[in-house]
């Protein structure tokens, strides 16, 4: 009943874009190491660089495994689901890096994202993904929900914060220099946007 596609266009791209959440799953390479699988949202914060390339802005959070899983090994697959509509399940499996603020490359990419102000929200890096293997499938078990609005909880935590009171925020937190599993995650200090 799946699908696989060469590309990321057409009436995929714009499933995919039309998704007011996505997941991602990443792991290290350590058999024993922990798998992380997250929720991503607020509109506006994912972008179609190409037929071959994604990404999404990382923001501030209680740990950064998916960026240390990327800096340790690459590997990450992104998942949509059709929770209105025809039933469809989407996942792009590919290789991902995490774009820092002091990258030559962040400011471009940043440009990618016009429709969200990322100011408010503790903007960490920007997350790349050039996908591999892209494949849909039914979705039929996958419930109806409806989206209603983004929450506004997250802009209005981190829109206290600067570039330095978060950087000492992101240093008390247990998990985001340093992966659960003792990896590299987000270097710290922040660099400047």
């Amino acid at each position: 009943m799946g699908k696989t596609y060469e590309r990321i266009d057409g009436r995929l791209r714009t499933f995919i874009e039309e998704q007011p959440l996505f997941f991602t799953a990443t792991a290290p390479l350590s058999g024993d190491g922990t798998v992380n699988l997250s929720p991503k949202g607020l509109k506006g914060s994912f972008a179609v660089l190409d037929e071959h390339t994604v990404a999404y802005l990382d923001f501030a959070g209680s740990n950064a495994e998916t960026i240390a899983h990327l800096r340790e090994n690459g590997r990450i697959t992104l998942m949509w689901c059709a929770f209105q509509g025809p039933p469809n399940i989407v996942r792009v499996h590919g290789r991902g890096e995490p774009v820092f603020r002091d990258d030559p490359r962040f400011g471009e990419l940043l440009a990618r994202f016009p429709d969200l102000d990322p100011t408010p929200h503790g903007l960490r890096a920007i997350i790349v993904v050039h996908a591999e293997l892209v494949r849909d499938t039914c979705g039929y078990a996958v419930p109806f929900m409806t989206y209603d609005e983004d929450r506004e909880l997250h802009a209005q935590r981190f829109a206290r914060e600067d570039d330095a009171s978060l950087s000492a925020y992101f240093a008390k937190k247990d998990h985001v220099a340093t992966s659960m599993d003792g990896l590299p995650g987000l270097p710290l200090p922040l660099s400047p946007i």
